[in-house]
């Protein structure tokens, strides 16, 4: 399968059923969604991959050595940003590595015409990659960490920050004209012609002129934070995704909230995306799974995303070795055998494991043909020093464990539950 998006050859989601579909098979939460012009939808997710879903059949896309938590697709194919700091092209299923930012790559862009795309990072740079081929080449400093990014039809670039001001670079040699000053950091942007709407951490859900700046409209209601936006022009859809889980749908020609949809039991809803033909709204959040509701019957339904993830479950249900790898592992690491999606490699058998070494895992460069023998002593030092000290350069998230106590619960839980079992 090829993803020169002009020529996708993937099948298509039936456009005809509009009905409610789970794409399953991400092994961690879904950070971002987009959904391709013959229909396939794209998700990235925690476990470090990139799925394109041909119907309900992904094809993986893997080399990121972190989350992956934003997307954008161009006409060379998709663009991928993540926590590894990296921007990556996805050519025929292989990865071109663009280049990388400083922090994380928090938002990207598609410019008209699909050949550059722009990436913003928490590390307060804005970067202007060609797609096919050239030399890439910064904006001027925004002043604070990006938190997403957008184009006009004219190719002007809107910026977000967490410092709460929302940026216009009217040329790419241009400095940024300060448009919106918002009391909380912006986290979301969609710009149209004749509109800009943005989503804050303290739910602040406004309609701007995208040249002057002056208010259109407020949706903001008693949620928060806003994490996502997706905008479809030809049904004038703008859906607006929050923290405690609900989808709010807003009719842009007539600025009137048309749906106010319960979309998850528990967390956020991270990601959204419209199909096509804007009957279908495709989501993601906390589950390892995609989501996808058609928008005319959308109040029929009860919350799907469940959120249930194990390192929320009620602390006193737990030992306290399991409450740390809950809140700790879980999300990367598995305690059972076999293969697995997660963004590490399962724990089963880790004891007298030499690091590096479970069949079919990607480790970083660090790892292979590490000395490391994972024991109680090593696992404590691990947790004890954090992973950026004992085994710095590897994948693994800064994770630190300060009380002995803890460390020695952990490792007492890891030896219960990740040994084989007599039959």
């Amino acid at each position: 399968m090829r993803y020169l998006l002009a020529l996708l050859t993937c099948l298509a989601l039936p456009a005809a059923a509009q009905d409610f579909t789970t794409l399953k098979g991400h092994g961690g939460p879904i950070m971002d969604i987009a959904v391709a012009p013959d229909g396939s939808v794209v998700t990235a997710s925690f476990d470090n991959s990139v799925g394109v879903w041909s119907g309900r059949e992904p094809t993986w896309l893997e080399g990121h050595s972190a989350a992956v938590v934003t997307l954008t697709l161009g006409t060379q194919g998709i663009v991928s940003g993540g926590d590894d700091f990296s921007v990556i092209l996805w050519r025929d299923e292989t990865s071109h590595k663009l280049g990388s930012h400083k922090g994380k790559v928090s938002a990207l862009a598609t410019a008209p015409g699909g050949y550059w795309v722009t990436s913003g990072s928490w590390d307060g740079t804005i970067r202007m990659w060609p797609l096919g081929g050239g030399i890439d080449y910064a904006l001027k400093n925004p002043g604070a960490g990006v938190t997403d990014l957008a184009f006009d039809q004219g190719g002007q670039v809107f910026a977000s920050t967490n410092a709460g001001r929302i940026l216009r670079y009217e040329t790419p040699q241009s400095d940024p004209v300060p448009l919106v000053k918002h009391g909380f950091g912006v986290n979301k942007l969609i710009v149209t012609e004749d509109w800009l709407a943005y989503g804050a951490v303290d739910g602040g859900t406004r309609i701007v002129h995208p040249e002057t700046g002056a208010q259109i409209a407020d949706f903001t209601l008693d949620r928060r934070p806003i994490l996502s936006m997706a905008y479809h022009a030809a049904t004038h859809q703008l859906a607006v995704g929050d923290g405690q889980g609900y989808i709010m749908m807003i009719d842009t020609a007539e600025w009137r909230i048309t749906r106010d949809f319960r979309a998850t039991r528990n967390g956020p809803v991270w990601a959204l995306a419209f199909s096509n033909d804007g009957q279908t709204i495709w989501a993601g959040g906390l589950d390892d799974v995609a989501y996808g509701w058609p928008v005319a019957s959308l109040d029929e339904y009860d919350p799907a995303i469940s959120g249930e993830r194990s390192f929320l479950k009620a602390a006193d249900t737990m030992s306290n070795g399991e409450r740390q790898f809950m809140r700790k592992c879980s999300i990367c690491h598995a305690l059972e055998t076999g293969p697995s999606r997660k963004a590490g490699p399962t724990l089963h058998g880790v004891f007298g494991r030499r690091a590096g070494t479970v069949p079919g895992y990607r480790y970083s460069q660090i790892l292979d043909g590490s000395e490391i023998i994972w024991d109680e002593t090593t696992i404590d030092a691990l947790f004890d020093q954090g992973p950026d000290h004992y085994i710095p350069g590897s994948k693994m998230p800064m994770q630190v464990i300060t009380r002995a106590q803890d460390r020695a619960d952990l490792i007492t839980f890891l030896k219960d539950n990740t040994q084989e079992t007599n039959p």
